[in-house]
C-alpha cells in the first residue's frame, strides 16, 4: 500500500474526487502527498469540465490526521544539503489551505478522523459532509507545532472566538454533532449513508450554472475581509465573465420554457 500513489485521481462528468490514501498512516500527508495533492488541484482548476471536486481520505478510521509526524522527525535528522532541497520543495507546494482563489467548489467527505492538517483541509473546503463517527481537532500544539496551514485563522472566523480558543489552546477534539450544532459543517450521516449524502450534494451543485457558482465563491472570498459597503461595490471578475455569458441567457430562457436548464459553463 505505501508504494501507491499517495493521493488518487477520478474524475466522472463533471465531479473530479481526490482521495488521500495513505491509510497506513492514517492518511497523514507527506511531501510526496502534499505534492500530488497540489498537481491534481492545479489540473481541477484548469479542467473547465470539472465543476466540483470531492475530497477525502481512503478506509473508514481517518479523513487525514494531517502532517506526517514520523516523516517529519526523519526531517530533523537530515544533512544541510537534505534539508535545503526539501525546503525548495515545500515552498514550490501551493496546498489546498493556500489557494484562498481556487475557484471550484470543493466538498470535504469527512469519513474519520480530521485532525492537524487534515481539519486544516477541511476547513478551507465550501462544504463538509461527515459520519456520525468523524472526529475533528487541531492537536498541534500538543507537539510544540501550530496550525499554521490555515487552522489559527479559519476556525476562529468559522466559529465562535471563545470555542475556538479553547480547541487551539488544548488540542481537544469535537465530534461531528458538536461540529454540525457550531455551523462548521453541513451535514451528519451514518457511515453507510455518507456517500449517498455526499452525492446529493454534488448533484445540487451540478444543478447550478457552473460560473454562477465559481462567481459566488469569488465574491464570497474576496468579500468578507472588507466591509459590506467595499464588498458590494468591488468588481468580481468571476462575476463579470458569469454576466456576459451564455448561461446567464439560458437560465431565464429555461424558466420561461418550463425546462431544465442545459448549462455549457460559457
Amino acid at each position: 500500500m505505501a508504494t501507491e500513489s499517495p493521493i488518487l485521481y477520478e474524475k466522472a462528468g463533471h465531479v473530479a474526487r481526490l482521495s488521500i490514501n495513505r491509510p497506513h498512516v492514517l492518511n497523514a500527508m507527506d511531501i510526496s502527498a502534499h505534492e500530488a495533492f497540489s498537481a491534481y488541484l492545479d489540473h481541477c482548476e484548469t479542467d473547465n469540465d470539472v465543476r466540483v471536486v470531492v475530497v477525502t481520505g481512503v478506509g473508514d478510521r481517518a479523513f487525514s490526521v494531517g502532517r506526517d509526524l514520523k516523516a517529519m522527525a526523519a526531517e530533523n535528522e537530515m544533512s544541510a544539503a537534505e534539508k535545503m532541497e526539501l525546503s525548495h520543495r515545500w515552498r514550490n507546494l501551493r496546498r489546498l489551505t493556500d489557494r484562498h482563489d481556487f475557484t471550484k467548489p470543493v466538498i470535504a467527505r469527512v469519513n474519520g478522523l480530521a485532525l492537524g492538517g487534515g481539519f486544516e483541509i477541511a476547513l478551507a473546503c465550501d462544504i463538509i459532509i461527515a459520519t456520525v463517527a468523524a472526529c475533528f481537532g487541531l492537536p498541534e500544539a500538543k507537539r510544540g507545532l501550530i496550525p499554521f496551514a490555515g487552522g489559527v485563522h479559519r476556525l476562529p472566523r468559522q466559529i465562535p472566538l471563545k470555542i475556538a480558543m479553547g480547541h487551539l489552546i488544548t488540542g481537544r477534539t469535537m465530534t461531528s454533532e458538536r461540529a454540525y450544532s457550531l455551523g462548521l459543517i453541513n451535514a451528519v450521516v451514518p457511515s453507510n449513508r455518507l456517500d449517498e449524502e455526499v452525492n446529493t450534494w454534488v448533484a445540487d451543485v451540478l444543478a447550478c450554472a457552473p460560473l454562477a457558482v465559481r462567481a459566488i465563491k469569488q465574491c464570497v472570498a474576496q468579500g468578507l475581509g472588507g466591509s459590506l459597503e467595499a464588498a458590494m461595490a468591488a468588481e468580481y471578475p468571476l462575476e463579470i465573465l458569469r454576466r456576459d455569458s451564455s448561461d446567464s441567457v439560458e437560465g431565464p430562457r429555461a424558466f420561461a420554457e418550463k425546462r431544465t436548464p442545459v448549462w455549457t459553463g460559457q
